[in-house]
């Protein structure tokens, strides 16, 4: 059968890289959706903290975009 979460049931693979790459800026959840907002990426805190904790896909424009604002690489953002 068919499964779209992970082994663990969370939603995505790159949530808690995501907080920990955020927690190294030493950023809050706000400021990082502002910083998406300025790249295009219309995201609230609230998506930011489902994102983090797994409970929200997260979409390939939306990946490319925290990459982007963390300076990190696809594999990085998405493997840790």
């Amino acid at each position: 059968m068919f499964t779209n979460k992970t082994n663990d049931g969370l939603n995505n693979v790159c949530g808690k890289n995501i907080a920990k790459l955020r927690l190294e800026l030493k950023i809050s959840q706000r400021e990082l959706a502002d910083r998406m907002q300025l790249v295009g990426i219309d995201i609230d805190k609230n998506a930011i903290q489902r994102i983090e904790c797994g409970k929200r896909f997260v979409t390939d424009i939306e990946i490319i975009a925290f990459a982007k604002i963390f300076n990190v690489s696809f594999d990085e953002l998405l493997l840790g």
